[in-house]
């Protein structure tokens, strides 16, 4: 891609093929659009997976299933207080099925439809509860071609958790990393300001509305109280009083920096492709000049446009997620190389 995202990136950013909907190429719109279309109707199966540490996550499965066990199973993570009703989670999960895959998602801890036991949740560097579930799908599913997605803080969850792991350290064959706050200082920044706020609004009422119920029901090893909670209206805000102190983290500085996946994309040794959109109102503007040069196992397509999770296109006189279909086509190329040679790239 030209220059203007920065030459330490010139090499690993191309553009992506979207092309927003006519009218509809606002960031906000593109951003909002998904929630006001139907969407696929799914079933799912439940599964509750217990954790090391005592905790649980909820597995959501999508009904029916592949019959074959080595049948290949796509695993998605959704963003800050996702799930699997969110838009993007229903349409990447319906796409993937009708695919033949067997598909599923990871609601994280107290995301599902039960508050989770430990007073600790999630973060955007959390990576053990994904680390723990892909090592037992290798256990159930060991012939399975498997391939993780992350959306929004799932994306930069899973980025850093491949980081983390090199090419061999996962039983994936590759991961899909859509609109991650890869630094999330940066992105903190970028929701504090202008119509921005307003997502910044509606996800911090979402946050405290759970930590507010812990507190009511137990102590947290927060220095907070109930009245102070409410008063939190950013994220550098709710990051240092909440997240930082519940998680082990010193600050919401301490807690950005160490959990931001941008650092790491040159440690990335299995295929990764990270889709992006430029007018991401949850990012700056410039956030891939911000970071260091990606390896050369990551692909990044950055669309002029798409909003933030957004990606509605037109085809054929109606409205069109293109998300759903760029990824389906990534899963159709991984599983259409032969395991030897997808086994050797991984390690490349």
């Amino acid at each position: 891609m030209a220059s203007d995202h920065g030459g330490r990136m010139a090499r690993t950013v191309v553009p992506a093929t979207f092309t927003a909907a006519r009218g509809l190429g606002n960031r906000h719109i593109q951003t909002l659009l998904p929630r006001l279309l139907p969407l696929p109707a799914l079933e799912r199966d439940i599964e509750i997976l217990n954790l090391p540490d005592g905790d649980f996550v909820e597995l959501a499965w999508v009904r029916p299933a592949p019959l074959a066990d080595d049948a290949p199973l796509f695993i998605l993570f959704h963003g800050l207080e996702g799930s699997f009703d969110s838009p993007y989670a229903r349409e990447l999960l319906n796409m993937a099925s009708r695919l033949g895959w067997r598909a599923l998602l990871m609601h994280y801890r107290g995301c599902g439809q039960a508050p989770n036991r430990l007073p600790r949740a999630y973060h955007s560097g959390d990576t053990a509860d994904a680390y723990w579930l892909i090592g037992q799908l290798a256990q159930r599913y060991p012939r399975a071609i498997k391939v993780a997605a992350g959306v929004s803080l799932g994306g930069n969850m899973l980025a850093k958790l491949v980081a983390e792991q090199g090419g061999d350290g996962l039983d994936l064959a590759g991961a899909i990393v859509v609109s991650a706050p890869l630094d999330l200082a940066a992105s903190a920044d970028a929701l504090n300001r202008g119509f921005a706020r307003v997502y910044q609004r509606h996800l911090l009422k979402a946050l405290r509305s759970k930590i507010a119920a812990k507190m009511a029901s137990g102590p947290l090893p927060i220095d907070l109280a109930a009245h102070q909670l409410e008063r939190l209206d950013s994220f550098w805000a709710y990051d240092n009083q909440v997240t930082a102190p519940l998680h082990g983290f010193a600050s919401a500085s301490d807690y950005y920096r160490r959990a931001s996946a941008g650092r790491l994309l040159g440690d990335i040794e299995l295929p990764t492709l990270i889709l992006h959109a430029d007018d991401d109102p949850f990012m700056p503007g410039d956030l891939f000049s911000r970071l260091p040069m990606a390896s050369d196992a990551v692909r990044i397509e950055v669309a002029r446009q798409g909003g933030h999770v957004g990606f509605i296109e037109t085809r054929n006189g109606r409205l069109n997620p293109w998300l759903a279909d760029r990824v389906g086509r990534q899963l159709a190329d991984w599983t259409s190389i032969p395991t030897p040679i997808r086994a050797a790239a991984s390690r490349s």
